[in-house]
């Protein structure tokens, strides 16, 4: 009688680190690398100081060549070089490296601790409570918390800049987009341009209560 064959199971094979990803289309890579913020850090410093590319490399002793290789960020300065720089623009070799420090938007809001805001829906007895600020970027982001009781009222004619997503929490409501309205049950999800006329056009079932994300580009 054979022996049957000995079957081994493999086993599956391990992701690298690089190979995790998120579902994201966001950008690996955040404001560039070392060497470019090294050289926007010098291209201000000359700026500030009114210097022109030659008169910077004459008094730092180095080629206007190299010096116009370093503000674009196509090469990496030596430390010989960075100290040289930072003594003509006199300040510290630190200075350089500025904005590579990690200086990064957070934070945290426990449960029913949310700041309450007074918007044009508080009138209609919408009640909200902040759960969050970005404070720097290009991009203002704001994550509501909103909550409708019996006595609140209707209110479709919100109109802003940006974009907003609205997901229910609780309760039933009826809610405007332009022409469009929308039965929203608790899990469901409205991501719209805020633009356009929007708002709670028929409270169904209270309370309601959903999360209002509002993005908006900053003002110069």
């Amino acid at each position: 009688m054979k022996a049957k064959p000995k079957t081994t199971k493999s086993s599956p094979a391990r992701s690298k680190p690089e190979e995790l990803r998120t579902g994201s289309n966001a950008p690996l890579e955040v404001g560039g690398s070392l060497e470019s913020k090294i050289g926007n850090e010098v291209r201000q410093l000359r700026k500030d100081l009114e210097l022109t590319v030659a008169e910077l490399s004459t008094s730092a002793g180095i080629s206007t060549g190299m010096l116009s290789k370093i503000e674009t960020g196509s090469i990496s300065a030596s430390l010989g070089t960075l100290n040289a720089l930072s003594k003509a623009l006199n300040v510290p070799i630190s200075r350089f490296f500025r904005e590579t420090e990690e200086e990064r938007d957070c934070s945290f809001v426990k449960a029913s601790t949310g700041v309450k805001i007074e918007r044009r829906g508080t009138k209609s007895g919408h009640h909200y409570q902040l759960l969050g600020q970005s404070i720097h970027g290009e991009l203002g982001v704001e994550p509501y918390l909103i909550t409708l009781n019996e006595d609140a009222e209707a209110y479709s004619n919100f109109r802003h800049a940006g974009v907003e997503m609205i997901y229910m929490l609780t309760g039933k409501v009826r809610y405007r987009h332009a022409d469009q309205t929308y039965l929203m049950e608790p899990g469901d999800t409205l991501f719209f341009d805020a633009a356009a006329r929007h708002g709670p056009e028929e409270l169904v079932k209270a309370p309601m209560t959903y999360l209002s994300v509002i993005i908006y580009p900053r003002r110069s």
